[in-house]
């Protein structure tokens, strides 16, 4: 937002109620009339660059809902004074270690309270909305008569995100203000609109841009500007045998994505529709009891964990980003994908490889790409027009940072740096995308070692957000730092993790895809083996796992690790080695363990009644193991971050909290006996690490 305008808002000078002192009675307000008799209240919450609504600022919201109360303006305007937006829901640090639900419902309930009564205020209201709008935002917005929409607001209910559905009646007022199945499908995926398609639905009245507002302030006031209503179609829809046909429609679209076991939100928000759809009275209600009761799930709780820990994780990126040119080497499936992603985040990127065709395809998966996640015509050209080709290589002479995207084999990498570290520009970052070698052995060649870094990303990149800076005994300390100011830089969250085979994140995870290989060796189907790890929560099974990576990665970082790590890790199964050599790497040639179409695997349908706990445990429980021992010998120090790094590299079942919560919940003793146990059936890959005996 202009700072002018902000200025404009921060100084108007009639205060409505006392004002004891020169900053007004609020803290997280200012409250003001204009000369046309308008109560402007602007959200500003003290000490926090984003507008959210805690316990104490909705008890100073309700305080200035009492004095509108008191004493009626002309009418009402709600916006905020941040630049980022106008509320970003609410406080989350005030939903962890919830326990009780009757509290929650009790606390719930003085907010709902405040929103109701804004909503029956007798003048006209306006909430003027730009930048974000989520969640409690969106539901106070919703509460006022008008929403004015600045032309860069986004609109969103992520509650899903953490577990929940919202909280302070807006399942009822969305529902009832814009066509229930789009407002369901909103609150259901946590997806966010812009304003133009906000304005399609009916859920904001108007959009315009900053310097209009007074105006169209002035038009609602006057009664001039049309409102958005609900029409026909959606008291149709909301009736009760409507709702009755449609709520089962809808759990089918859920199961797919998101089982009820796992993740009971999205269930609990149709049910409460469903069921009290018919009645405002009767649906706010249910609302705060359904939102108490989900609030105290472990689920909840998890979830909420994984939001700070992404916060966590975003932290550590730290100062700003010195990389404006990018070089990658390599334009594979990894290379060529990183390149993209870099170029969409702004990043001049060039992009070499020995031959035309793989950068010709890579500019082809990046055109693929754009089309997905960008909306504008202009941003995809812009996005092309910094993603360069470079058969010739030439830019690694002006780039900040070259990336090394070559496939694993150490002479092969060490033979790339010889050919360009002497084109490099002075204080120019060497990085590698390596998944398993381990630095040491990759700088012995360097005239200046100081300056190589491990910058590990995740297949698909797009996707995962996780990014592996990896250190070694004689990096440089700035360049590690700026390569995590990059990660940061390109929307990802940085990992700092020391060099070791496999570092954290496939360390973990190949033993998880290697015990699914030995346990079709035993005749265990696939897709059996597959719905295993998905029953977990796993996003997707090992065997499908590893054709999403690629047969020949999986087994070059098998090779590598079983080399360093022996008896630790099974040896990949010779049928492996032949499947590479036939060309049947996975998803990237459409035959692997399954046949790929138009990038999906055909799996059809595995039999549940198979799956046992010990094969799940033969999956999982390894993945937990390696963490407990990244943890005791320091490749990451924090047990938070080896969570996060597991859900943000891998996907690890996130309504769990990580594979070291999991072992938590579980109780380190239970999983150590259950290695044990495993160990003595199966053999010494099992054997429980020495960390268990010290792991709380």
């Amino acid at each position: 937002m202009d700072s002018k305008v902000l200025d404009v808002l921060k100084d108007r000078v009639l205060e409505l109620g006392p004002k004891p002192d020169a900053d007004g009675p609020y803290r997280n307000f200012k409250l003001t009339r204009d000369a046309d008799g308008v109560a402007w209240v602007l959200f500003d919450r003290a000490g926090s660059s984003a507008n959210t609504l805690a316990a104490d600022v909705m008890e100073e919201f309700g305080a200035i809902v009492s004095v509108l109360e008191g004493h009626p303006p002309a009418g009402i305007v709600i916006r905020s004074a941040k630049p980022s937006g106008f509320i970003a829901g609410a406080d989350v640090n005030e939903f962890r270690g919830a326990a009780d639900p009757t509290d929650v419902e009790t606390a719930i309930g003085r907010a709902h309270a405040i929103i109701d009564r804004l909503e029956a205020l007798k003048v006209p209201s306006v909430a003027v909305i730009h930048g974000f709008c989520l969640g409690g935002g969106l539901e106070v917005a919703l509460a006022c008569r008008t929403r004015i929409a600045i032309d860069n607001a986004r609109f969103g209910f992520p509650e899903v995100m953490l577990g929940l559905h919202p909280g302070l009646g807006g399942t009822v007022r969305f529902t009832r203000l814009v066509n229930p199945m789009q407002a369901m499908t909103l609150m259901l995926t946590g997806k966010t609109i812009d304003a133009r398609k906000a304005k399609s639905l009916g859920l904001v009245d108007a959009v315009t841009q900053e310097r209009h507002v007074r105006k169209a302030v002035k038009d609602v006031i006057g009664g001039q500007l049309r409102h958005s209503r609900s029409g026909a179609l959606n008291r149709l829809l909301n009736l009760g045998p409507v709702r009755g046909f449609l709520a089962p429609r809808m759990r089918k679209e859920v199961e797919k994505a998101a089982p009820q076991e796992h993740y009971p939100a999205p269930y609990a928000l149709i049910d409460l529709w469903e069921k009290h759809g018919g009645s405002k009275a009767g649906m706010l209600a249910a609302e705060k009891r359904s939102f108490a009761s989900l609030m105290v799930t472990s689920t909840a709780q998890n979830l909420i964990r994984v939001f700070f820990l992404r916060e966590q994780m975003k932290k550590l990126a730290g100062g700003d980003n010195v990389v404006k040119h990018l070089h990658v080497i390599g334009a594979g499936a990894m290379g060529g994908d990183i390149a993209a992603w870099c170029a969409h985040q702004d990043i001049r990127v060039t992009l070499a490889d020995m031959k035309p065709e793989p950068i010709a395809g890579a500019i082809k998966r990046a055109a693929v790409l754009y089309g997905k996640i960008m909306r504008k015509r202009t941003d995809i050209r812009d996005a092309h027009d910094r993603l360069m080709p470079d058969l010739e290589g030439e830019g690694v002479r002006n780039a900040d940072l070259i990336i090394e995207a070559v496939p694993e084999k150490l002479e092969l990498k060490q033979k790339v740096y010889a050919g360009i570290e002497p084109k490099m520009k002075p204080g120019a970052i060497l990085a590698t995308n390596t998944s398993s070698i381990p630095l040491q052995e990759l700088r012995t060649t360097l005239q200046h070692p100081g300056r190589l870094v491990g910058v590990h990303f995740f297949n698909p990149v797009s996707r995962l957000q996780l990014v592996e800076v990896v250190s070694h005994d004689a990096a440089d300390p700035q360049v590690l730092k700026e390569a995590m100011a990059f990660v940061g830089a390109i929307d990802r969250l940085p990992l700092p993790v020391k060099s070791s085979p496999g570092f954290l994140v496939n360390r973990a995870l190949t033993p998880y895809m290697l015990e699914a290989m030995l346990m079709l060796d035993e005749n265990i189907d696939k897709t059996v083996i597959d719905a295993a790890a998905e029953k977990f929560g796993m996003p997707m099974g090992p065997i499908e796992l590893a054709d999403q990576v690629g047969l020949d990665i999986c087994l070059a970082v098998g090779d590598e690790l079983r080399a360093k790590l022996g008896d630790l890790l099974p040896p990949p199964p010779e049928w492996l080695r032949e499947k590479v050599a036939k060309g049947e790497l996975g998803r990237k040639t459409g035959q692997g363990f399954y046949i790929w179409r138009d990038g999906k695997a055909e799996k059809g349908t595995a039999s549940r009644s198979q799956i046992t706990p010990e094969m799940i445990d033969r999956l999982v429980l390894p993945m937990s193991n390696v963490c407990v021992a990244c943890l005791r010998e320091g490749i990451v120090d924090d047990p938070d971050l080896v969570d996060g790094a597991m859900i943000f590299g891998t996907g690890y079942a996130p309504f769990r909290g990580g594979p070291l919560n999991y072992a938590r919940s579980r109780g380190p003793e239970n999983v150590a006996a259950n290695l044990r146990e495993l160990a003595q059936k199966f053999g010494v890959r099992f054997a429980p690490d020495a960390g268990w005996d010290t792991f709380k």
